[in-house]
């Protein structure tokens, strides 16, 4: 399609800004540097051009900080099974019982879920860049505390802490991703990023083999240069990430200016410049128009009743992948108890590859199909649903048990960047900038409610269904099957309340110039449409 093109304007530079004035210079003054619309919307491959030039920026960083930090949260769990036969297993060295560890892998889900709105808001009014940075620096400083631990109390202090510091990480992601991209094309690159869960999960899980063959090196046992490695490498990250990250784009030609604290940091190159830069802006003009959220506007999003559906999927499809994660080493032993810790470990492993080929293949489908994001995300349940029953029922076939285990992750695959793509599509059209923000953070928060209910109450938080036997862990796999019901009734509640009383834009927050209207900028309106296999060329995905 044809196009006038808009005049080039000078690239900008600068760092961000970490205080009020931010607020004050890029949020509340945003119309000084307003362009004119082009005639006709930019050819769809110039626009996906710009697109995939800000994937290269974005994700790789992304991907990095997410592999680090998961690896990091769920150490602890491989870290149980460590060198068992020398006693220098987490649980031998600091003599813990089995409540022990669940309530300290509990704490860290207590803290995460009271602390992860307001991180996220907070990431709202700074600086997106300085606080991500500050929350990998955080967690890599905490994990290497880890190494250090000598009692039981002082498990449990970390995990909570740990929990503080990597609060709003995970929403975080999701709505910085919303500063760059439309909500209805985040679907694969939250894919894409989470997909580093799961390849750290596989990945730390082969080298924990290494780790305990380092076992008595420098007077650390296996499991305690696991913690001091990934937690150094970690602290290195999030101090690379202040030059890696850009900052929120300001409009083309408006010059970022820095004040207060922002001073200190480095400036990073800014995301797009020249035409690319004003391609972005006339496809997403309102990442450029928001305001500062009161807490009028908080409440208007906690009271939208399209919060609590969303609440519930991710609830039970969270759990279930953080059950996996930090019991699933339990269960491959309980499967076969002659196996040794590094043949424990080199099983875990594919559970995670099967996570990472799911999302790779699903979530590309479902942004082209985003109306259907339901039928995707209850697909995958129920392939998690069957995979529990296999593993709860085959007793006579080991494995098959452990096949079972491997279509559990599979069916994971997909379910949570579905379920944060829907929370975004809905809110960024509900309440913009602030609905994203605190409705990805209060799901996420929330439903991690799922992850205290497993890693607390279930496996070995349940001592009568960890008694050794053939049917050790069966009512654990039940109760996960349980929510995992949950999550499908509330994505087919979901569906049928969008179908009945629609999504259109709320009349009660007004955008930067006091207008309740939707801004139809060209992302907007491709979005009206459904893109299907029909768009799909080589090398042109959007």
């Amino acid at each position: 399609m044809a196009t006038t093109k808009a005049p080039e304007p000078p690239a900008t530079g600068g760092g961000g800004i970490g205080d009020d004035d931010y607020t004050k210079n890029v949020v509340e003054q945003p119309h000084t540097q307003v362009l004119p619309a082009p005639q006709e919307d930019y050819p769809v491959e110039r626009v996906e051009a710009v697109y995939r030039k800000l994937d290269l920026r974005i994700i790789p960083a992304f991907w990095i900080l997410y592999f680090l930090c998961s690896a990091i949260r769920s150490n602890i769990g491989l870290a149980q099974t460590m060198n068992v036969a020398q006693g220098h297993d987490l649980m031998s060295v600091l003599h813990l019982t089995a409540r022990d560890t669940s309530t300290a892998l509990a704490l860290f889900y207590v803290s995460y879920v009271i602390f992860d709105c307001p991180s996220n808001l907070v990431m709202s009014r700074l600086s997106p860049r300085v606080w991500m940075a500050r929350i990998v620096f955080a967690v890599g400083l905490i994990g290497m505390c880890f190494a250090a631990v000598r009692a039981a109390w002082s498990v449990k202090l970390l995990r909570f802490l740990l929990g503080v510091v990597i609060a709003g990480m995970w929403p975080g992601m999701s709505y910085y991703l919303t500063l760059f991209y439309p909500p209805s094309r985040t679907g694969k690159r939250i894919g894409y990023y989470f997909s580093a869960a799961q390849i750290s999960a596989a990945v730390v899980g082969l080298v924990s083999a290494g780790f305990q063959e380092m076992d008595g090196l420098g007077g650390l046992v296996g499991f305690q240069w696991m913690f001091l490695i990934y937690g150094a490498l970690a602290v290195i990250l999030g101090f690379t990430l202040l030059w890696w990250l850009p900052d929120r784009p300001l409009p083309p030609g408006q010059k970022r200016e820095t004040k207060g604290l922002m001073k200190f940091f480095p400036a990073p190159p800014e995301a797009l410049t020249g035409e690319d830069a004003v391609v972005h802006y006339h496809d997403l003009r309102r990442v450029y128009h928001p305001r500062p959220w009161t807490w009028a506007d908080l409440g208007y999003v906690l009271i939208d009743w399209r919060l609590w559906p969303l609440v519930l999927m991710y609830f039970g499809v969270v759990g279930v992948g953080i059950g996996t994660q930090l019991y699933g080493n339990v269960i491959i032993a309980s499967i076969n108890p002659s196996y040794t810790g590094i043949q424990v470990s080199l099983l875990f492993a594919p559970i995670w590859i099967m996570d990472f080929f799911a999302i790779l293949i699903v979530t590309p489908i479902s942004d082209r199909f985003h109306r259907l994001r339901p039928i995707f995300f209850s697909c995958a349940v129920l392939i998690q649903i069957a995979g529990l029953l296999t593993v709860t029922f085959a007793l006579q076939n080991p494995w098959a048990r452990y096949g079972g285990l491997l279509m559990v992750g599979f069916g994971l695959g997909p379910t949570v960047p579905i379920c944060m793509t829907w929370t975004n599509e809905i809110f960024q059209r509900r309440h913009g900038e602030v609905g994203v923000a605190a409705a990805a953070a209060l799901v996420s928060g929330l439903g991690n409610l799922g992850s205290i209910t497993t890693t607390y109450a279930l496996y070995t938080g349940w001592p009568e269904d960890a008694a050794p036997g053939p049917y050790k862990y069966r009512r654990s796999n039940l109760a996960m099957i349980g929510i995992l019901c949950v999550s499908i009734v509330s994505s087919f509640a979901m569906t049928v309340l969008i179908q009945v009383f629609g999504n259109k834009p709320s009349q009660k927050i007004v955008s930067s110039d006091g207008s309740t209207d939707d801004l139809q900028d060209g992302a907007a309106r491709r979005e009206q449409v459904q893109r299907g296999f029909g768009r799909i060329r080589l090398g042109r995905q959007g």
